[in-house]
């Protein structure tokens, strides 16, 4: 839940940096296309990609450099800042009629009923009498809130078989939680529903590997931060940029027409002839 949670959190920045660039993108179009009292709104409806993609060629090293310092400080984020948090489960079967599923004669309508009561069941056992039972068993330091955000209850594939998981950063601790909220679950369910019962699947067990975070995919979208981040500053550089550097710049920022251009070339002939006769 937390590292969804994240995930979604740094999607949302990514897409307010691409929103930002375009509005400012949009604002610099407009202020260049009124000149003079004059607005030349047929002149720059539209980007020139190709200044775009000059300013990405130009600036590579730099977009690679800052790229891969973003992803280093995610992965180094990812992996001394954010404690790592494991995870342990256990399945349990939910019976619509305790008698039935002793008798054998299990009919489509007692699984139907069963899938139904799964989501009744998941509220129960994540109820305060529960939760804060297995507080006071294990004398955890936590609240009842606290508790409830590290256990999640879902149906497995839809059907009557419920999964009970718990996120801690002890994986033994996630492990002993699991345990005993599925020993309470039995008892508990039949005192507050009459006519069902759970039995277990598969006993608590804690997975040896963090689950959360990864290092993978942080370290990838930290680059992708840094990568639109560098571009994103380096097209509003250009944007805002009022030097005149070519006879295009003219037209474009001046709106005069250009009557004649003097070849750089020409200068540099007369300058360096000069320089030989003066030797």
């Amino acid at each position: 839940m937390t590292t969804s949670f994240r995930h979604d959190r740094i999607s949302l920045y990514l897409k307010l940096v691409s929103y930002a660039i375009l509005a400012v993108t949009v604002l610099h179009q407009k202020i260049r296309a009124t000149n003079g009292g004059i607005f030349l709104e047929q002149e720059y409806d539209t980007i020139d990609l190709r200044q775009l993609f000059e300013i990405v060629r130009r600036n590579l090293l730099l977009i690679v450099a800052v790229t891969i310092l973003f992803a280093a400080g995610g992965y180094l984020g990812t992996t001394f800042l954010i404690t790592p948090q494991y995870e342990a489960s256990a399945m349990l079967i939910v019976n619509s009629r305790e008698g039935q599923q002793l008798q054998g004669s299990v009919t489509n309508d007692s699984l139907n009923s069963a899938k139904q009561l799964v989501e009744t069941y998941s509220v129960i056992l994540k109820s305060d009498t529960v939760l804060d039972q297995t507080i006071e068993d294990l004398n955890l330091p936590l609240t009842y809130d606290q508790l409830a955000a590290k256990v999640s209850i879902t149906a497995v594939n839809d059907t009557q078989v419920m999964k009970i998981t718990v996120q801690d950063a002890d994986a033994n601790l996630a492990k002993d939680i699991v345990s005993n909220i599925v020993e309470q679950a039995p008892e508990v369910i039949i005192n507050t529903v009459k006519a069902g019962s759970v039995e277990v699947v598969s006993d608590a067990s804690a997975n040896p590997d963090p689950v959360s975070p990864s290092k993978s995919r942080n370290t990838a979208l930290a680059g992708i931060l840094g990568c639109i981040l560098v571009v994103g500053i380096l097209f509003m550089k250009s944007l805002f940029n009022n030097r005149i550097m070519t006879e295009a710049d003219i037209s474009q920022k001046l709106a005069l027409p250009i009557l004649g251009v003097i070849p750089d070339s020409a200068l540099g002939d007369n300058g360096s002839r000069k320089k030989k006769r003066r030797a």
